[in-house]
């Protein structure tokens, strides 16, 4: 017994097959661009965020100052920059580091807005949406940190 093909059946297969090939192609480019957001994030928060911090730089140390929290405190919310942006990187952790720096964000939209009159106060915000892309797109990745928890307890 052969096998005919309807042509309305192969062109219907074709079409399927291309938009099968056009979601995955997009899903790698979603992919992508979203693991590219992460690196630059990683990047500015490291560079730009936690080193001035890390080695006191005297534009960290006098914001520090004014907010009170001397030098410890300038220490300890760098290392957490760091940490953050290490994490972000490490494709188990990126959702809970994403879910952590928006936590850091509104902590630092306060802080703008109650001590420095709210000079750069949009700044943190701004950082809140890329961060909750993060969070959400790379959601299932908190499934397989949970399994790794209780593995190991």
């Amino acid at each position: 017994m052969s096998e005919t093909t309807n042509p309305a059946t192969a062109d219907t297969s074709a079409a399927g097959a291309t938009e099968s090939a056009a979601a995955g192609q997009l899903g790698r480019r979603a992919h992508l661009a979203l693991l590219t957001l992460q690196v630059l994030l990683a990047l500015f928060f490291a560079a730009a965020s936690a080193l001035p911090k890390l080695i006191a730089h005297p534009s960290a140390a006098e914001s520090f100052d004014k907010l009170g929290w001397g030098a410890g405190g300038m220490y300890t919310i760098g290392a957490l920059e760091l940490a953050g942006a290490v994490a972000l990187l490490i494709p188990v952790l990126s959702s809970v580091a994403s879910v952590a720096f928006i936590g850091l964000m509104i902590g630092a939209f306060i802080t703008q807005i109650a001590v420095f009159d709210g000079q750069y106060a949009a700044t943190p915000v701004i950082f809140i949406v890329p961060f909750a892309l993060i969070a959400w797109a790379r959601r299932r990745q908190n499934a397989e940190l949970l399994r790794l928890i209780r593995r190991r307890a």
